[in-house]
This record gives C-alpha cells, structure tokens and sequence, in this order.
C-alpha cells in the first residue's frame, strides 16, 4: 500500500528551482534514506511533503487519498478540514528538536496529541510514558528541555513523533546536531523502529545506517532525483557519477 505518492513536484525560491520534477512513492513498511549534499533540495521535499512549504506544481497523496492536485501549472491544496486529516497521516522529527522550552518532557510528548488530535488525557499520558520508557526517559518525565542534552532532546522529539501514531514518520537530518557518541545512541533508536516495521523517510549523511537500514535510498542533487534504489546499488555500486563523487567524499 502507498502511504505517499509524490508526482511531479516542483519549487522554486526567488526564482531559482529548488525542487524540478520530483515523484516518488513511499509504500507501508518501507524505510527510504534521503541522501545528497548540501542544498540538493533534501530538506525542501521533506517540508513540502509535510506541508511545512507549499509547493508550486506537482500533485501529492496520502493512504491513497490526493491532497494537492495541480492546475494549470500551480499546486491546489484543499479546504482546512482535509489538510487535518492528511497531516495526521505523519510525524516529523526535526535536526533542532524543536521542543517547548517551558514544558517539561511529558507534556512536550504529549500537547500536540491531547490538543490538536483532541485525544484523551489520561490515555495519551499513559501512552507517552511508555514511549519515553522505550526511548530511554523514564526518569526524565519532569525534566525540561535546559536539563537534557542534545541526545536526550532528540529523543523527546522522537517520542512526541510516535505518540502522535503516524503512518510515516520523517527525520529530516536528526543527528546532525549531535556529537558521534550521542548519533549512535539516536540512530539505534531508528533501527529498533525500522526492525519494527514502522514507515520511515529518513534525510540523512550517516551512510552506514542508510545502507543497514533503507529498503530504498534516493540520491539527490541540483533539485533532482538522480538515482534511487536498493542501497547495495546506489551506496555501494553507484551507476552515475554525481553519487559515486558524493559518496567518495563522504568516506575521505
């Protein structure tokens, strides 16, 4: 089953295509790795597969169900209540955390669910706490984000992700703001989802998890999908020359 189904999506900023033609398709179960340098325009499709940006053409689904369709050359999104129900279908984590510095870890895990999905109090509490536990934060439910490190921040927006049930849960660079001790206490958390089956577009450099983990990773760059496949393929035996340059950087 496809979760997401992108065709033809593209964006520009003041006149300069960040994004130029992009499809794809993310199917239930599935882990996809986003890889490319910088400005590729990785970051860019992942906010405008979250509605984070508005794209200028292109069409977008979620669970089979359109949510941006393109007339004439320009994206047309749909009314309010549509837009709710598409972005329940995902979760994102971000590279920054982006926690509420005046809660404290249980209730940054748990607003969006108890006031934007109306869901109950008690029940989202409980549930929240068992994420944490999973998550390694047990001890932390009355912590706030200026007491935790970097690790233990990202792991709250880990939590708060998941408690949100998404259908997809994205990480748009989730480790690039820690150090190497704390990425890989992070990237096995991601692991134990994937082992899971949960539904994962990861944008990411940290190619040996991309190659244990990915059922498919794209490559990018110059706003285009240059190569997608299985990571055996595109990581180890890459067919265009843009990937196998980026990848021999990488590994210097």
């Amino acid at each position: 089953m496809k979760l997401l189904e992108i065709n033809h999506l593209s964006k520009s900023f003041d006149g300069k295509n960040v994004l130029e033609d992009i499809s794809m398709a993310v199917n239930k179960g599935e882990v996809i790795s986003i890889l490319g340098p910088s400005g590729s325009g990785k970051s860019t499709l992942l906010r405008c597969a979250t509605f984070l940006t508005e794209m200028d053409d292109g069409e977008l689904s979620y669970c089979g169900k359109q949510v941006v369709h393109s007339v004439n050359g320009h994206a047309v999104y749909p009314p309010k209540a549509d837009m709710k129900e598409a972005k329940s279908k995902f979760s994102l984590v971000f590279q920054n955390f982006n926690l509420f510095p005046h809660f404290n870890v249980l209730k940054n895990v748990s607003d969006a669910a108890i006031h934007v999905m109306k869901r109950d109090k008690e029940e989202v509490y409980a549930e929240a706490k068992k994420i944490l536990e999973k998550v390694g934060l047990s001890d932390k439910l009355d912590a706030y984000p200026c007491e935790l490190s970097g690790g233990q921040q990202q792991r709250v927006a880990i939590a708060r992700a998941l408690v949100m049930n998404p259908e997809i849960l994205y990480f748009d660079e989730p480790t690039s703001a820690l150090d190497p001790e704390i990425t890989a206490g992070i990237l096995r958390i991601m692991k134990e989802l994937a082992a899971e089956k949960m539904t994962m577009v990861v944008v990411t450099h940290e190619i040996d998890f991309a190659r244990a983990v990915s059922d498919r990773v794209i490559f990018m760059d110059g706003g285009v999908i240059v190569e997608q496949g299985a990571p055996q393929d595109v990581i180890d035996n890459p067919s265009n020359e843009r990937t196998r340059l980026f990848l021999q950087k990488l590994s210097l």
